[in-house]
């Protein structure tokens, strides 16, 4: 079985990450909001790289100037998302690192205008006994606590944070936002069929108090793909 994943504009190895491709991080890739002015972007736990990949596709398609660094834990993923971006259409716009957040969080500044994460969020389920997996499955060195926290401190006033989680842990999330001064401005739930309630959110919290967007997106209809996930991931999946 070929360890490549296909894009349309661009390829993902898939072979050494501890989290490979997935259905949340192509949802957060394709519907997270960007700016052709957003200049400092931050992928934060980035596996195989591929929400990065998505946003350089996006961004470049607007024409951006930025810099997307993406970083990770775990040395073997951030060294297979080094070999992604290099071979993609957008190299010099993709900087991966193996790096804890608190690492990075001593050594980058601030002023970021969007950090993005597909984190972490199994709490209470029962560990992988793949010590590897476990870190990439399990919010024990990462999660959206932190996230929110070290956004609060280096995102710029207009910047965002941008997360898939749970849809179970919404109103925990935006409690401790509210405790950070973050806010709110885009809730995307998102469920499997018409007859399920949301499985997941896409949430993108800022620093303005402001109306909060909020959407539905149903992913199968009828027994095949809804026509609006369709026309989110597109310009991505072959």
């Amino acid at each position: 079985m070929s360890s490549v994943f296909r894009f349309k504009r661009f390829e993902v190895r898939n072979e050494r990450s501890s989290m490979k491709v997935n259905t949340d991080g192509v949802l957060l890739g394709a519907a997270m909001e960007l700016d052709a002015f957003d200049h400092r972007l931050l992928d934060v736990g980035t596996g195989t790289g591929t929400i990065a990949l998505m946003a350089a596709q996006r961004l470049h398609d607007l024409g951006a100037d930025c810099v997307i660094d993406a970083i990770d834990i775990d040395p073997a993923s951030a060294e297979e998302a080094a070999e992604n971006f290099s071979a993609s259409p957008w190299p010099d716009m993709l900087r991966a690192s193996h790096i804890s957040l608190d690492g990075f969080a001593a050594a980058c500044g601030d002023g970021f205008d969007l950090i993005f994460s597909n984190p972490p969020y199994f709490d209470d389920s029962l560990k992988n006994p793949d010590a590897r997996k476990s870190t990439a499955r399990h919010s024990l060195s990462l999660s959206y606590r932190e996230l929110i926290s070290f956004a609060a401190d280096r995102l710029t006033p207009a910047g965002r944070l941008a997360m898939v989680l749970p849809s179970d842990c919404e109103q925990a999330m935006l409690r401790h936002a509210r405790m950070f001064s973050l806010f709110p401005r885009r809730i995307l739930r998102i469920r499997t069929v018409e007859r399920k309630a949301p499985m997941r959110i896409i949430v993108e919290l800022g620093r303005e108090r402001s109306d909060c967007r909020e959407e539905l997106l149903t992913i199968h209809e009828k027994e095949r793909y809804s026509e609006e996930y369709l026309s989110l991931t597109g310009d991505f999946y072959l």
